[in-house]
């Protein structure tokens, strides 16, 4: 509460005490019988200052004026407390939905709430948990900081699937020497993210055909085989045959057509039996194209074996399952066919990727069947090197 009186040029005004002292003298002198223009013009005051502070002080003494005062400076404080934390909870809503993990992310946050909310750097670094000295430190980022995050972040854009460890592996192929921790720093800071899949299920172990009981000790040693189906742009199906070798864990042949038959399946075995000679075994489920009479007659006449999973264990076929997964995430997922022409041409492209440029991460982040670059036994200089690569079917 402060006073209604205009002092003089060169006068402070009075205070609250003051202005309660001359009032309770007024009331003295008007009980002496003069009249109230007597006593303000006594204490020096004009009668409007008189009423002015009448309507305010009026009734009120010393000690009370004393406590009216205490009790307005408290008032002050608890808004400007109010006022703190609700500055507070905005800049912490500005900042960011989630946690604010990384020094880099803070620093951003930081500057972005100065400049938003107008506050001091001290304040923002204190709501938003960041030491001023890490704030206030420049940092240090090598020459080839752009160029690298711009491969990753193009690799990544490319490759959607792909985690920092695989894009790691294709940067060495490329010719970086970066590991993987600073691959890592880089892909959180630009808010790269493959989502989550689903969890893994445990295995039963149970029938001959299983993964422990078979399993792959040498190339061409067991085949498996499985149907993936997906649907064209005009909503009609279409099946895919996936043969890999599971101990190279390259894909040997993806069979496009309509529709598949135990005849297709035993085409395809025919040619690859040809290309590359006829496996020990060959696992695949018990759909009625793979347990056909034909095909297991055609089977046992070149020298293989059959090994069956069992019905609904499709975690048995762990090696063909795994290829499904990663062809649905990486490419059936993300493409859409208009006819089954440009199907066949996409996913043989996709194939022929996997297997020599893709990186494995059961195989150390190498390819299953890389390009291989055979240099002639002439001098050096008379010829350029051949790169040759693994046979394909036609």
């Amino acid at each position: 509460m402060t006073s209604s009186v205009t002092p003089r040029p060169g006068t402070r005004p009075p205070t609250a005490e003051e202005i309660v002292a001359k009032l309770r003298q007024i009331d003295v002198l008007t009980a002496q019988g003069k009249t109230v223009a007597e006593a303000v013009r006594a204490i020096a005051v004009t009668e409007v200052t008189y009423y002015r502070w009448r309507k305010e002080y009026g009734g009120l003494k010393g000690d009370q004026v004393k406590r009216l005062k205490e009790l307005e400076a408290e008032n002050a404080r608890l808004r400007r407390a109010v006022s703190d934390l609700t500055l507070d909870k905005m800049i912490l809503a500005e900042a960011a939905p989630g946690k604010l993990l990384s020094p880099a992310r803070r620093r951003a946050c930081v500057e972005h709430v100065v400049t938003q909310f107008g506050i001091s750097q001290r304040r923002a670094c204190r709501v938003l948990g960041q030491h001023r000295s890490t704030q206030r430190k420049l940092p240090k980022t090598r020459e080839d900081e752009a160029a690298l995050t711009a491969d990753i972040i193009a690799l990544a854009t490319e490759y959607g699937r792909y985690g920092y460890r695989r894009i790691t592996a294709m940067l060495h192929r490329s010719g970086w020497a970066v590991n993987h921790k600073r691959v890592e720093r880089i892909w959180r800071r630009e808010g790269l993210k493959v989502p989550q899949k689903q969890p893994k299920r445990g295995r039963l172990w149970l029938n001959d055909g299983s993964c422990i009981r078979l399993r792959p000790e040498h190339p061409n040693h067991v085949w498996s085989y499985d149907f993936v189906e997906d649907r064209t742009h005009s909503g009609r199906k279409f099946r895919m045959l996936n043969v890999i070798d599971e101990f190279t864990r390259e894909c040997l042949a993806i069979r496009v057509n309509r529709r598949l038959k135990a005849v297709d399946v035993i085409d395809v075995l025919t040619d690859l039996f040809i290309l590359r000679g006829a496996p020990a075994h060959v696992r695949s489920d018990n759909g009625p194209e793979f347990v056909a009479k034909a095909v297991r007659e055609w089977i046992a006449a070149i020298g293989a074996k059959t090994a069956y999973i069992l019905p609904g264990s499709p975690w048995e076929n762990g090696y063909c399952e795994s290829f499904n997964s990663k062809l649905r995430d990486e490419l059936l997922n993300g493409e859409i066919f208009y006819t089954l022409k440009e199907a066949k041409i996409v996913i043989e492209a996709w194939r022929c990727h996997y297997n020599v440029a893709r990186p494995h991460s059961s195989l150390g982040y190498r390819p299953p069947a890389p390009e291989v670059i055979s240099w002639p036994p002439t001098q050096s200089g008379s010829t350029p090197p051949v790169v040759t690569s693994s046979p394909t079917m036609h």
